[in-house]
């Protein structure tokens, strides 16, 4: 255990100096945007669920590639800043597709940041009082935070996106503030107590922009759990989304049965039989036949004015609505 270290005069001396800050065009245009990005992620993340999922795998994949390429030498090559940006923000990029398109991963990954996050905070409070032996303890430290907070992300994945969301928007906005008020020197201190360099102490300015870390992660809990995510879940947005593609598909099915049906009672339908080709000879006029009654019935007699030797009988099954054929029992009556 070693004693907190007290500042000395030459260190409160240097923190009475102004510091010199020369702001580059490039890095304060990317400050603002991650500090608009901070607010976004601080009170509004649950709300933009599927941003978050995107923007934590795009900066994640391209901090991480960025680090390797420009740390590192790459097939023999050092690779130069615009170089090593370009490679981690391609990678971040399909980092940030995989993150929005898959679930679990973005929520895996949400969970790890928060994770890293914590890791990094005990450890910075801890420096001043504990520094570990070997710098397997930090890395130890931080993954295993990690990935304890990856895995309970997935089973209770509102609580610890509210958590993740707000811790990490609050520190990407007091990163920017730090280049703002002091040129990144809290970021640089932090940086060299997780490789175990030695380090000076902070200034008191820079432990009050370390403040506003946990001061904004709790507002950003408080505003988000009672506002802005209130009511508001992103499994019901996919579930509803699968609802309508299954509506879709029923709809469809329907129609399709219906159309089926349709084509099965058309086909059913039997064709009605040509009807019979009637001539004008088949059928005797009606007055005629009536002509015929009335002589039969007022003589009692044969049919002797027809003009013929053989007799013949006429059996008379007459309707007065229809025409009805003749049948005639003598070849003489055919017509």
């Amino acid at each position: 255990m070693m004693d907190p270290v007290q500042p000395s005069a030459t260190q409160m001396d240097s923190c009475d100096k102004e510091i010199d800050r020369q702001y580059e065009v490039v890095p304060a245009v990317i400050c603002a945007v991650c500090c608009l990005f901070g607010i976004i992620y601080c009170f509004f993340g649950y709300r933009c669920f599927k941003a978050v999922m995107f923007l934590s795998g795009l900066m994640f994949g391209s901090i991480v590639i960025f680090l390797l390429c420009y740390r590192e030498r790459v097939l023999d090559t050092q690779l130069s800043v615009e170089a090593s940006a370009g490679i981690g923000l391609g990678i971040g990029l399909l980092c940030g597709l995989v993150t929005m398109l898959v679930r679990s991963v973005g929520l895996f990954m949400t969970g790890l940041l928060l994770g890293l996050l914590m890791a990094i905070a005990t450890l910075l409070t801890a420096s001043p009082f504990y520094m570990p032996s070997s710098v397997w303890v930090p890395l130890g430290a931080l993954l295993g935070t990690g990935m304890l907070c990856a895995v309970l992300s997935l089973q209770w994945q509102k609580v610890f996106t509210v958590l993740s969301t707000s811790v990490f928007g609050a520190a990407v906005m007091t990163v920017c503030a730090d280049y703002f008020v002091e040129m990144l020197v809290l970021v640089i201190y932090v940086y060299d107590c997780l490789r175990l360099e030695p380090v000076a102490p902070l200034c008191w300015y820079s432990w009050v922009i370390l403040g506003i870390w946990p001061a904004l992660s709790l507002l950003g809990v408080l505003v988000q759990w009672k506002l802005t995510a209130e009511g508001f879940s992103h499994t019901e947005v996919i579930i509803s989304r699968q609802r309508k593609r299954v509506q879709l598909m029923q709809i469809r099915q329907n129609d399709t049965k219906r159309c089926e049906q349709a084509g099965e009672r058309e086909g059913s339908y039997q064709r009605k039989p040509t009807p019979v080709k009637r001539y004008a000879g088949d059928l005797l006029a009606p007055s005629y036949l009536r002509s015929l009654q009335d002589r039969q019935m007022g003589t009692g007699t044969s049919l002797s004015s027809l003009g013929t030797a053989n007799h013949t009988t006429i059996d008379f099954d007459y309707e007065t609505s229809s025409t009805v054929p003749l049948t005639a029992t003598s070849p003489a009556m055919r017509v």
